[in-house]
Parts: C-alpha cells; sequence; structure tokens
C-alpha cells in the first residue's frame, strides 16, 4: 500500500488550528449537529463553517444534513489513515532506538 502525503499533509493541515483541533475532539464523543458545536465557541456561523469545511475537505470528518440541520462526525477512515502513519512512523522509531 503506497502512502499518500498529499492527503497527510491535508489532514495536518486541517488540525494545525486551535478551534478545529477542539472541534475534532469534541466529536470524539459522537455526532454532532452545527449549532451544539457553535455554543462551545465565541464565533459566529459563517467562521464555524470555514472551519468544518476544512475539515471534511480533509477527509478527517463527515458531514450530513438533517432537514435543515448539519450533523458532523468523525470519518473513521480519515482518521484511521493518518493514525496508521503515525503507527508506522513510531515503529520506525522503536526499532531505531533498540
Amino acid at each position: 500500500m503506497s502512502k499518500n502525503y498529499g492527503e497527510y499533509a491535508l489532514c495536518m493541515k486541517a488540525l494545525s488550528d486551535e478551534t478545529r483541533v477542539r472541534i475534532f475532539d469534541m466529536l470524539s464523543d459522537g455526532e454532532l449537529c452545527a449549532c451544539k458545536i457553535l455554543e462551545d465557541f465565541n464565533i459566529t456561523q459563517p467562521t464555524l463553517s470555514y472551519h468544518m469545511k476544512i475539515l471534511c475537505d480533509s477527509g478527517l470528518v463527515h458531514s450530513r444534513r438533517d432537514g435543515v440541520w448539519m450533523k458532523y462526525s468523525i470519518h473513521k477512515d480519515g482518521l484511521d489513515s493518518i493514525k496508521n502513519l503515525f503507527d508506522g512512523i513510531g515503529l520506525k522509531i522503536g526499532e531505531s532506538n533498540k
């Protein structure tokens, strides 16, 4: 399996902002409506939409429309991809320290 460094970079760029890291952590508890995410921040709805677009475009977050609401959840495949990269790096470091 070849590594897609472009996708990894997109994920890391998405998580390079404190607000997006906090949102991603919030989503680890399960799917959330945009209105619930917005309650925890002192930002406008358009600013939240901007952050959510970056997270969704990175493949780390999945969005779905439920009536008038947008709901967000962690996209397991995206999370697994970046996790596998770091796990592989950790293994290499562990082997080199023996």
